[in-house]
């Protein structure tokens, strides 16, 4: 295929799959001296910055209540043992998605059940839910991947009939929103992960759990800190698992950004989308798209690579300086964890497809036009080859 690209443009040379030095040089002063805040208080864990934070994170998504916690896996984690999920119980979720979220309800000896996924959005199909759903059914984990919600109201229309709480699993996909709200209110609780490569990522592990129901939300409290309640006094059996004051510190800087920064992440998709078509690649690229009534945010820039080229293509792009990624290459049904539950190759097709043809492109913040363009030029020289 001929490119289109114009052989006029200067070399950006290597362009990485993530930068995120650009983005800390600009905040440096504000993070700093927050961090420097922290220092002087002497005061690490459950103190003024998380609760602020956790504040500040309720108001964001639209959520009567926030509790942070150590990492977005124990936000799955603690969201499945505040609903009482135990062994033989079962959650309703995805294989494809990151091994947190069928990992969690493994962990506390629950069957993960998979649901395939939609082909364009990857999300899971809402339209072969209610088949699996059984008498041991505790919970719907729906996964919002690479930044853009799932179908919320069809979800929601099989959780109310058969009367099973939704957990959000929302890493990825802080700011995302379907019909106007935001991920964090659309089921009983959401998970976020503030992992470092997050849209909203801070300077190590960091997770919040939100939800409207105050009971639950004190519940959350509880099991973050040990299960204690008040102190050396325990309820129930609970987690190590703490938002210390450092990372929420730094979060709050960042929060302020993130607005921004989703709007830089759309403009930088939609060049992308631009410059595939002038090079003629729309044909040999899928983008992804955006589903009616949805807000993306673009925590990846996912393709879909055609005609079985996904491979070969990421190994140009890396000898070319480009760098990609691959999430996720095995689904989690056939995970060799995951054996015991009887799956094979051919039970989720759409998802086995996705781990075949998916690649992410380099999207951050600071991406350059010039950047952008020179992703999209080795892409063509790819295919003019």
């Amino acid at each position: 295929m001929e490119s289109k690209t114009s052989d006029t443009r200067v070399d950006a040379g290597p362009v990485p799959l993530l930068d995120l030095k650009p983005t800390f040089a600009a905040m440096r002063a504000e993070v700093l001296e927050a961090v420097t805040r922290v220092f002087d208080s002497q005061h690490f864990i459950l103190g003024p910055e998380g609760t602020a934070f956790e504040r500040e994170i309720a108001s964001y998504v639209g959520a009567e209540y926030a509790v942070g916690c150590a990492s977005g896996s124990d936000a799955l984690l603690l969201a499945f043992m505040a609903l009482d999920i135990k062994s033989g119980d079962e959650v309703v979720t995805s294989p494809f998605t990151f091994f947190a979220t069928g990992g969690s309800i493994a962990r506390l000896g629950a069957k993960p059940v998979f649901v395939d996924i939609e082909a364009g959005t990857f999300n899971i199909d809402a339209s072969l839910i209610e088949p699996k759903i059984s008498w041991r059914t505790r919970a719907i984990c729906p996964v919002h991947l690479y930044g853009q919600t799932a179908d919320m109201a069809a979800i929601r229309e099989v959780a109310d009939l058969h009367g099973v709480p939704i957990v959000e699993d929302s890493a990825q996909a802080i700011g995302a929103e379907f019909e106007g709200r935001r991920t964090g209110v659309l089921g009983h609780m959401a998970c976020f992960s503030f992992y470092p490569t997050k849209n909203l990522g801070g300077a190590g592990d960091g997770g919040m759990i939100t939800t409207d129901d105050v009971e639950l939300a004190e519940k959350l409290r509880i099991l973050r800190d040990h299960g204690q309640r008040p102190k050396y006094t325990y309820r129930m059996i609970g987690l190590n698992s703490r938002l210390d004051e450092l990372q929420a510190a730094v979060l709050r800087i960042k929060l302020r950004y993130l607005e921004a920064w989703h709007a830089r992440r759309a403009d930088i998709a939609a060049r992308y989308v631009a410059l595939f078509e002038s090079a003629g690649l729309l044909g040999e690229l899928t983008p992804p798209p955006t589903s009616p009534n949805r807000r993306h945010v673009y925590n990846q820039f996912i393709v879909r690579v055609a005609g079985g080229h996904r491979d070969a293509l990421r190994d140009h792009l890396r000898e070319r300086g480009v760098g990609t990624e691959i999430y996720y290459p095995v689904p989690l049904h056939l995970q060799d964890c995951f054996r015991s539950l009887g799956h094979s190759a051919g039970d989720f097709p759409e998802s086995e497809r996705a781990a075949k043809e998916t690649l992410a492109l380099p999207i951050f913040t600071e991406l350059t036009p010039s950047q952008q363009e020179a992703v999209v030029d080795r892409i063509a020289e790819f295919y003019k080859a």
